[in-house]
């Protein structure tokens, strides 16, 4: 009967200790998916500071398109308005399409700009298309780097036996960062020289 008790005892102890590093591993994978979340947003921060800036010189070009550059002011407005609860892939999808419709009002602005040599031709205007080359591919390597610790992340939520535990601790799958709808279809490029 004693035998009975020392083994109770110690598969007690061995699943406490199991339990433990697994919701302790949880814990920091969903961490890590979280600081890495938190990385595209600090790029998503600078491309929109980046844009702040740039549209600054671009208002002080008086000859300038306003209508282009209302509806960069518009889109920025709605994309630093959303915001994203990585756990609601529903939510990712509305924050994901307020920066594809800035980063789309913008890509018109800068294609309207080419009509405006002065502005062209403006130090800052330069500087910014050199900045935010940079930022986009740093936006990217986020997105990419999000989604890698999704993936992690993921596989441990999902797979047998840490399923049962990330369960009953209330750990879930998390949304991965998908492309822009239209975004397997190669652009249209047309150059139209005179």
């Amino acid at each position: 009967m004693k035998k009975g008790w020392i083994i109770i005892v110690v598969l007690a102890i061995i699943l406490g200790v199991y339990g433990c590093n697994g919701y302790n591993g949880l814990v920091k994978q969903d961490q890590q998916v979280q600081q890495v979340w938190s990385n595209v947003e600090t790029n998503y921060q600078r491309r929109t500071d980046l844009y702040n800036s740039v549209i600054k010189t671009i208002e002080g070009s008086a000859n300038f398109e306003k209508s282009t550059l209302n509806d960069v002011i518009s889109a920025r407005s709605k994309a630093t308005s959303v915001t994203v609860d990585i756990n609601d892939p529903e939510s990712l999808a509305k924050y994901q399409a307020a920066q594809a419709q800035l980063q789309g009002a913008f890509s018109r602005l800068m294609a309207v700009s080419e009509a405006y040599p002065d502005l062209k031709t403006t130090k800052a205007f330069q500087d910014f298309q050199t900045q935010i080359e940079g930022t986009e591919n740093r936006i990217n390597v986020a997105r990419r780097d999000y989604n890698a610790a999704v993936n992690s992340y993921n596989l441990t939520v999902k797979t047998f036996p840490k399923n049962i535990l990330s369960g009953l601790f209330g750990f879930h799958a998390k949304a991965y960062y998908k492309a822009d709808a239209g975004a397997e279809k190669a652009p249209d490029i047309n150059f139209n020289i005179k």
